[in-house]
This record gives C-alpha cells, structure tokens and sequence, in this order.
C-alpha cells in the first residue's frame, strides 16, 4: 500500500490510503456500517484494534465504534466538522446488545449517561465507562478525548492525579459516547497538529467552569453540513 497521510486539520482536511476497520474483532464491534464512516489512518485503526484487545482482557463488554471518517475524508454530508484525516473516533459508552446482529448494529440507539434535567451522571454510568476511558485515555498516541463534563468530573474522582487525566477535555455533546483525537502521526509533515492540551489533570478551575454551565444535551452540536476550505492537495480528491 502507498504511503498513507492524513492532510490539513481535524477539521479541514482529507486523508490518502486509509485503512478500514473490520466490522467486528476482539472487543470491538463497528456501527452504523451503512454510513461509510469507518475509515482511518493506520495509526488510528492500529489504536482502535489494540483497545479493544485491553477492553477485551479487562473483561469489559465489547465496544462500540462509530464515526471515524470517510474513505478519502473531509466533512461530512451531515454531523461532526471533525473526523476529517482519518485520526478522530467516536466510542460509544453503552454496551452492545445482547446479540449484536448486523441489523441490530445498523439501527443502535445511543444511550445518554447524563440526566440533563437534574444535570447528574444517571445509572448508566458505571464502573465499566469509567474503565473503558481510561483504557482509551493511557494511550500516549491520543492528543486528546473529548467527553462530557459531568463524566470528565467522574474521572477525575475516580482515578486521582493519573498523569492521562489531562487528555480528558470537558465539551458538551459528549453525553453518549467519547471522542478519540490522536496526534499526528510522526513524519506526517502535511497533518496540522492541535495544540497540546495544558499541563495538569485538568480537575481544577477550569474543570469547575464547564460544570457550571449547565449546558449541552445530546443532540447539541451542528447538524448542517459544514464546508470548510480545504488544502489544495484535498481539492478534487474529496467528492
């Protein structure tokens, strides 16, 4: 296979010789297959793979991948205005359904993990998520997660000072699932990097801030399609 790249920024940007995620394996199962979306660079689908081998041995129930990005990537028809170069993923928090048939998995429903009326994590927020992010989290490859902030609260209680805590970014719409950003791969030099996360676990004022706001149900975020300007080298690549 030619070299794979992911170009521009998570949200500007296309990828080349993406790999695809095999619709299930050890500790993982793809969702919403139908969409297309399940197409990454090799570091990431790497990622994916070798979390669900931990999620696996931890005992935990078989994870949930949704979106990742489309084949060549750049914005989607409709959703995210991330998951553009193949190096961000959506990871459902509820477990999959007893018998996970494709047709089951094609027509999931997501589970919130927030009462958003009471603004309290609810029952379906157990020790399970809990260990399932911070499996995600360990890995020094991810730049960042972004989940909800009641849930990033959650972490911070639960696992202390853990020097990954910090790559847990509190942002509403993150109620049902996290979001995995990893870094750019090393050598990529077309692949424009976030910046790094700030030092600390992140558990403190800033933390405190988002808690108080009260804010972002489920089905926050945008929702029309979102056409940023590309690089040039994704220009007619990306239909």
């Amino acid at each position: 296979m030619a070299w794979a790249q992911a170009i521009g920024g998570y949200a500007a940007g296309c990828q080349m010789n993406a790999r695809a995620l095999p619709a299930s394996g050890p500790g993982f199962y793809v969702i919403r297959s139908t969409r297309e979306r399940f197409y990454g660079q090799p570091p990431l689908i790497d990622y994916l793979q070798t979390l669900g081998q931990k999620t696996r041995q931890a005992d935990l129930p078989p994870m949930l991948v949704a979106d990742i990005a489309r084949q060549r990537g750049g914005p989607f028809e409709y959703g995210h205005r991330s998951h553009q170069t193949g190096l961000d993923a959506d990871i459902w928090l509820r477990p999959p359904p007893a018998q996970p048939s494709h047709r089951r998995l094609k027509n999931i429903k997501a589970v919130d993990m927030v009462n958003h009326r009471h603004y309290i994590l609810n029952a379906h927020f157990r020790d399970p998520q809990r260990q399932l992010i911070a499996l995600a989290a360990e890995d020094p490859r991810v730049s960042r997660i972004f989940v909800h902030p009641l849930i990033k609260n959650a972490m911070c209680k639960a696992y202390g000072d853990a020097d990954w805590l910090g790559r847990l970014r509190p942002w509403f719409g993150h109620s049902s699932h996290f979001h995995v950003r990893l870094h750019c791969p090393e050598g990529n030099n077309l692949c424009e990097p976030q910046a790094q996360v700030p030092a600390g676990t992140g558990c403190g004022r800033e933390l405190a801030s988002w808690l108080n706001d009260k804010a972002g149900e489920i089905t926050s975020g945008p929702r029309t399609p979102f056409r940023p300007t590309l690089p040039k080298q994704c220009v007619g690549w990306v239909r």
